[in-house]
């Protein structure tokens, strides 16, 4: 199954060139134009990785994150922030706020594919483990209070 990105930007130009690096991998894209609307797509289209840039009109890439964060629901969904900012402030307000990662303005296209491959690949194995745990736990939760099949 081709994973699912969502690109978060108020800049078509920039939308359409994400859109063309990424087409040499396998995945789905999806564009969101501002804060919310990045908001209401990952609701609808659940995206395992999200493009995120900092400076959007109605909730900033901070905002944003940090709403997604805070949700059990999305909590897992990993935030690539894409931005031009590049003071410690910056950096340290994306910290606070969850990124999961970030890649700065102009993007390089190799940068970029090779950064984006590495999370899809982080998250495969996080998922692997979460099905695992819930196995694990499925059986134990059989077995009884002592260990024996119930």
């Amino acid at each position: 199954m081709a994973s699912r990105i969502l690109i978060a930007d108020d800049n078509s130009a920039n939308c359409e060139l994400l859109e063309a690096y990424l087409s040499e991998i396998s995945c789905e894209t999806e564009i969101a134009v501002d804060g919310q609307d990045t908001l209401d797509k990952v609701a609808s289209f659940k995206p395992d990785l999200i493009l995120l840039d900092v400076m959007m009109p109605k909730l900033s890439g901070f905002e944003v994150c940090r709403k997604l964060k805070d949700d059990p629901k999305t909590r897992q969904v990993l935030v690539l922030m894409v931005t031009a900012l590049n003071e410690p402030g910056d950096i340290e307000r994306g910290v606070h706020a969850g990124t999961d990662d970030f890649l700065s303005k102009p993007v390089n296209k190799h940068g970029l594919l090779k950064r984006v491959e590495l999370m899809l690949r982080l998250k495969d194995i996080a998922d692997e483990n979460e099905r695992l745990r819930r196995y694990i736990q499925g059986m134990e939760d059989s077995a009884g209070p002592e260990g024996e099949e119930s």
